[in-house]
């Protein structure tokens, strides 16, 4: 399976202006640059579409880890917040934090806290980084 994506762009990097667009047609010359990146302009940027895809990813992940040890989620949300920070002549994603909040009725939080973990190592996302990926998982419900 392949998916694709492209970015099209002109201009220098502070005065410059991008499109992304995806196979799907869900972002189609979707507008991005230098003050949506590294300021706070209304816009995408790479760290947020980044973000998405692993908050994404670890759901679904986590999903068929729950499935697995024979629970099933009432309600699973999650936030991944991607840190770029400067690094030497650029820049480089140093870390990324996934917050979980999940009702599942019944669950041991044992063995939800398990497959939340095995859900972060092995969503084919997480195995992108270098940058160390930390969760906090939150049982609602739990005792």
């Amino acid at each position: 399976m392949k998916r694709t994506a492209s970015a099209a762009w002109t201009g220098g990097l502070k005065d410059g202006k991008g499109k992304l667009s995806t196979q799907s047609g869900i972002l189609k010359d979707t507008p991005y640059g230098f003050r949506t990146r590294f300021e706070n302009e209304p816009g995408t940027n790479p760290e947020e579409l980044i973000a998405a895809a692993h908050a994404g990813c670890f759901t679904m992940a986590l999903s068929a880890q729950l499935a697995e040890a024979g629970m099933t989620a009432e309600r699973l949300q999650t936030s991944a917040e991607v840190t770029l920070d400067k690094q030497g002549d650029g820049f480089a994603i140093t870390a990324i934090h996934l917050v979980l909040v999940a009702k599942i009725p019944g669950a041991d939080p044992n063995a939800f806290q398990a497959a939340a973990d095995k859900a972060k190592d092995g969503c084919p996302v997480s195995k992108l980084f270098k940058a160390p990926i930390t969760l906090d998982a939150t049982l609602e419900g739990a005792s």
